[in-house]
């Protein structure tokens, strides 16, 4: 259903954009076409079937209800897809159908009224700057990056590993939907993070590209989406709320939030990881991937909460709220899949694991 071609304008693209002869633009050899998931309930399997059966631009389509947390999230995270790689088993022109939008905006609404709910509010005290970080610092949750640098074993690191492709495989791409709907100063300090997110203009320096190196080098797939179905509800949560915070206008605020705090909470996760995968001797690969985001992240933090977040505030203050909601939202969303994981692991029992 879909073209892929390696040429633009009759150039080869690897000319086009410098890549050094030898290097191959692809994150890896992909082990398969890119499917939609498995479904997780009545919901998704009714959506998915839909999906690959090539909808009329007229049709009806009534969907039943979802049947439990797992069953929304996986339906909300494959109709996100479709405006990112789509799916082999899908015609790309389903994008804006009107029979999926209507439908998947009440999944949204109600995935944001649950993350609203947990969010318990903030006013800033002081300048905005120091007030922040003292805020992300307040709400820190479990650490899964603890737990690998100290007791994790090879097993555990490695389902880490697929779980979290799932968004390292993305990296930056939700936050890329904002660039235009932001005012010129919060713009130019975002393009200069995103920059550096997608390898300063080298393909092989790109931090998916990086990501997928590591997973190649570790014996697991590197191809997109590829281990979706054993992802758990809390992880594809994660994932759909900065889809949800980058697609629509409106949440720009909590986006950039959302940014900032994962910016802030990732450079000393980054060093526990890396020592915790040399530790274990796991490939070089994987470990540079993150000694990389060692250093790039303690300068993206400043630029992410002074620059970013501080330039929109001054243009729009009005939006102070949405961005210490995306803010906690990051925060809490990584607390909930931490817990999730340490729990599957034993390290803390099935309650101390489950944030309400």
């Amino acid at each position: 259903m879909r073209r892929r071609s390696l040429t633009l304008a009759g150039w080869n693209v690897r000319l086009a954009v410098g890549v050094p002869p030898g290097h191959d633009l692809d994150f890896c050899s992909p082990g398969g076409a890119v499917l939609t998931p498995k479904p997780r309930g009545p919901l998704s399997e009714f959506v998915f079937a839909v999906l690959r059966a090539d909808l009329d631009s007229d049709r009806a389509t009534p969907w039943p209800a979802a049947e439990g947390h797992a069953d929304a999230a996986i339906t909300l995270w494959t109709l996100y897809e479709l405006h990112y790689r789509g799916f082999d088993d899908v015609d790309d022109g389903l994008e804006w159908h009107p029979a999926l939008l209507g439908p998947r905006h009440e999944l949204e609404g109600d995935l944001e009224r649950r993350l609203r709910d947990r969010f318990p509010g903030h006013q800033i005290l002081g300048g905005f700057g120091q007030d922040f970080f003292a805020f992300v610092a307040d709400h820190d949750g479990l650490s899964l990056a603890a737990h690998v640098q100290r007791d994790a074993d090879r097993d555990q690191v490695l389902e880490l590993l697929r779980v979290r492709s799932i968004y390292h495989l993305k990296e930056a791409d939700p936050t890329a939907w904002v660039v235009p709907r932001l005012p010129v100063a919060t713009k130019a300090a975002l393009v200069e993070l995103l920059y550096d997110e997608y390898g300063v203009g080298d393909p092989n320096r790109l931090h998916a590209h990086l990501w997928a190196q590591g997973m190649t080098a570790c014996g697991l797939r590197c191809d997109y989406g590829a281990y979706i179905d054993e992802v758990p509800a809390e992880v594809l949560e994660q994932n759909n709320a900065m889809s949800l915070f980058g697609l629509h206008r409106r949440l720009r605020g909590a986006a950039l939030g959302h940014l900032a705090a994962f910016e802030a909470t990732s450079s000393m996760p980054s060093r526990r990881m890396a020592q915790g995968l040399e530790r274990l001797g796991l490939p070089r690969e994987i470990v540079d991937y993150y000694t990389e985001h060692v250093a790039a992240d303690a300068v993206h933090e400043q630029l992410a909460v002074r620059t970013i977040c501080g330039s929109l505030l001054e243009a729009e203050p009005g939006l102070a709220d949405d961005v210490y909601f995306g803010a906690f939202t990051c925060l809490d969303l990584e607390n909930r899949v931490a817990g999730r994981m340490l729990a599957r692991w034993g390290v803390l029992d099935s309650d101390e694991g489950a944030v309400a």
